[in-house]
């Protein structure tokens, strides 16, 4: 059962290009939400951030998976699972039973969501409202567990990966998109130079050449802060 969360836990609707915006982490809400905010982008009149999905409940090894598992089965849980994936799994769990994403799509192995699908999926209309915590927030709890256990991240190294990436899609024609910065030892993404009024359209051609450009660039875990 999900019982109401305190105004500190519940998570704010949040725009998805406003979604495929990228979910700040740190502007997320009192605790790390799903997703940082960044996001790869388009050209100066297009673009915005981008974002981030969740995962698959494993299923026992003798229950099928792939092709021969029923639609909603979970996947084979992959050896040695850390408590991050699980934490993760059951948040997906909650997405699909109870917060309307019935499609919320599997973690990858690390634990980390695959924000390219999340973004899919939320950036569908009508589709926004709920992807961060599920319809009226009823995931909130499981979200915070998870992101409670989160591996620890060096912040030297997240920080120097989302340079890099800032600096490839201004290369790449996102002329303002903006470098993270150091705040009190951890690394706060940068992206579109407005997030209240978006300078980019996630959703343009250009936006989203840069942004598969530079997909690379971002280390595992990090492709939906920025």
């Amino acid at each position: 059962m999900h019982g109401p969360s305190s105004p500190a836990a519940s998570v704010g609707p949040m725009s998805f290009p406003t979604i495929t915006a990228g979910l700040r982490l740190a502007a997320f809400v009192a605790v790390p939400v799903l997703a940082l905010t960044v996001a790869c982008g388009g050209d100066d009149t297009t673009g915005t951030r981008s974002h981030d999905a969740v995962a698959d409940a494993p299923s026992p090894k003798t229950e099928p998976s792939g092709p021969e598992a029923a639609p909603g089965t979970p996947s084979a849980k992959p050896a040695g699972k850390s408590a991050y994936y699980d934490a993760q799994v059951a948040f997906v769990q909650c997405m699909r039973a109870e917060g309307g994403y019935k499609d919320f799509p599997d973690p990858k192995l690390s634990g980390h969501l695959d924000w390219e699908k999340v973004n899919e999926i939320g950036s569908q209309p009508g589709r926004n409202e709920g992807i961060k915590a599920g319809k009226d927030n009823v995931c909130v709890d499981e979200l915070q567990a998870a992101m409670a256990v989160e591996p620890k991240r060096d912040q030297q190294k997240s920080y120097e990966s989302m340079l890099a990436h800032a600096q490839c899609m201004r290369d790449n024609g996102i002329s303002r998109f903006t470098n993270p910065v150091m705040s009190g030892g951890n690394a706060v993404p940068g992206g579109d130079p407005n997030p209240a009024s978006p300078v980019y359209d996630p959703d343009s051609p250009a936006y989203k050449e840069a942004r598969a450009a530079c997909k690379s660039k971002l280390l595992d875990g990090l492709d939906g802060m920025q």
